[in-house]
């Protein structure tokens, strides 16, 4: 096991390492570090080299060279046990450096700020710090090298025990250090590509890089090993219940991206099941709200997830909690409310702390043969203005706000999708069948089976009705209204016959596949 003798400290993020320092200090390892870390170490009573003085060249270019030299690389780069390079190292006087112990300017950080100027994304691309770790992590078999705070009291740990490192922990963490600054690269070119291209245009690489967040028990069936990565603490935190599973997280953030839609509105409630909607009310109060989410389909709720777009309140979680649900998705629960639902060990309360935002939104999907799909995220927003009427009777306010309700419902449906909506509640739900006409039935079913009338209710499809059958069978199951995206080479067939049974039709102009 190499002696740790020198090592060289440089962090934007000095979190833990006056800590790490002491250790290195009280085990005899003499401190190189530079500007702010150098102080900062100071400033614990620490005897620290100063960069400039160990390679004799004065930091310049406002800081952006000062760790790009001779005695800095080819301490860390040199192989010690290759004599030429031993002897080559010793003619030039450049001593061996044993540790380097480096976290990134930030830049993720910064450019995640809003109205962040491309100058200061650009101050903030560190070039010396990525350097120095790819020279350390290419050389782990002589050199340790730390990204990672997290791996300080390891490393500290280890030099008090026996001086050094074992080979296995520098191995693991050079591959950290490699993802990092892979990581590191792509949320540069990401952030490059979008601002010189204006969003308009796909990466030409794809570079997909998320920390581990927490390992899964499984994936979608028990036989399949799954893990969930990334910054999904950000934006949900679990206040009870047993581990997410694969599956929920699925279904939650469909819940999330659903009520999404509704935020700042009415009270609203949205039931899900598989990421499929299967119903979704709103209401004076949030109870109010789910006696008409509920009221669409009694059965589809047992076992599924509830989103809520307020403060989830005593009332409703009374009503929840009559039935069996695996998650439920609130911005936040009132204590009499937790004080109901926590009672239920094995149900899951998700606070969602924030929603994600247009800008850079988009979904990925691995498609098999190391192939991957990208596309923006559908968040296509309608209102009345951009509704274009078809038909010779226009609809009316109730119709209108049904119309409104359900488009964005349907949006969040697996294709073929067709939703019947009132102003206020869903009726009935179909969803992800190879016909849009089976969709249509299944829904009308579903309602049947609810004990709902569909008359004077709304029908929204996804994507354009390619018959007038699927018009028709919406209209002998009581609708008055449509709303689909048109676009038929039958468009006129089924203007006709939506006027034929004086039904309002209005187009979109826009559909909202989901597969």
């Amino acid at each position: 096991m190499p002696k740790i003798t020198r090592a060289l400290l440089s962090v934007s993020d000095k979190s833990g390492l006056a800590a790490l320092a002491k250790v290195l200090a009280e085990a005899g390892v003499e401190l190189i570090s530079t500007g702010g870390t150098a102080k900062a170490l100071r400033a614990e009573g620490l005897t620290v080299i100063e960069l400039s003085d160990y390679t004799g060249f004065p930091e310049m270019l406002d800081g952006r060279v000062k760790t790009l030299h001779p005695k800095v690389h080819g301490g860390l780069l040199h192989i010690r046990d290759n004599a030429e390079h031993v002897s080559t190292v010793k003619e030039h006087g450049i001593a061996p450096i044993d540790l380097v112990v480096v976290n990134l300017y930030p830049f993720e950080q910064t450019v995640a700020k809003p109205g962040v100027s491309l100058h200061d994304a650009i101050e903030n691309i560190d070039i010396g710090g990525p350097s120095m770790l790819r020279s350390a992590a290419k050389n782990h078999d002589s050199v340790t090298v730390v990204v990672d705070p997290s791996d300080y009291a390891t490393v500290a740990e280890q030099v008090k025990t026996t001086g050094g490192t074992t080979l296995e922990f520098r191995r693991k963490l050079a591959a950290k250090v490699f993802a990092r600054t892979a990581a590191y690269d792509a949320a540069i070119a990401a952030h490059l590509t979008r601002e010189f291209s204006a969003g308009t245009e796909p990466l030409p690489t794809l570079a997909v890089s998320a920390a581990l967040a927490q390992p899964l028990r499984y994936g979608e069936n028990p036989h399949q090993k799954a893990a969930l990565y990334g910054k999904f603490s950000e934006y949900f935190k679990q206040l009870h219940g047993k581990e997410l599973s694969y599956n929920n997280i699925l279904d939650l953030t469909a819940a999330a991206a659903l009520i999404a839609e509704f935020q700042g509105e009415l009270p609203t409630l949205a039931i899900l099941k598989h990421t499929n909607p299967c119903g979704l009310g709103r209401g004076a109060t949030l109870r109010e709200a789910w006696d008409r989410a509920y009221a669409t389909d009694k059965q589809a709720p047992f076992g599924g997830i509830i989103a809520v777009n307020q403060p989830l309140d005593g009332p409703c979680a009374e009503a929840i909690a009559e039935i069996f649900s695996e998650v439920i998705v609130a911005p936040s629960f009132t204590p009499e409310a937790l004080a109901i639902l926590q009672q239920k060990k094995n149900l899951r309360l998700i606070q969602l702390l924030k929603t994600q935002s247009g800008t850079g939104a988009a979904d990925i999907r691995s498609v098999g043969a190391e192939s991957f799909l990208w596309q923006e995220r559908d968040l296509k927003i309608t209102t009345a203005a951009d509704l274009k009427l078809v038909t010779r009777r226009a609809p009316t306010a109730e119709e209108l706000q049904a119309m409104l309700f359900g488009w964005r419902i349907v949006k969040h449906v697996k294709s073929n999708a067709i939703v019947y909506a009132g102003a206020d509640r869903t009726l009935g739900i179909g969803a992800g069948q190879m016909s849009r006409v089976d969709s249509s039935r299944i829904a009308v079913w579903k309602a049947g089976e609810a004990g709902l009338s569909l008359k004077g209710s709304v029908v929204c499809s996804d994507a354009f009705f390619p018959f007038p059958d699927g018009l028709i069978a919406a209209a002998e199951a009581g609708a008055t209204a449509a709303i689909q995206p048109g676009g038929s080479m039958r468009d006129a067939e089924v203007i006709k016959a939506a006027d034929e049974r004086g039904i309002a039709m209005m187009f979109t102009g826009h559909r909202h596949f989901r597969h």
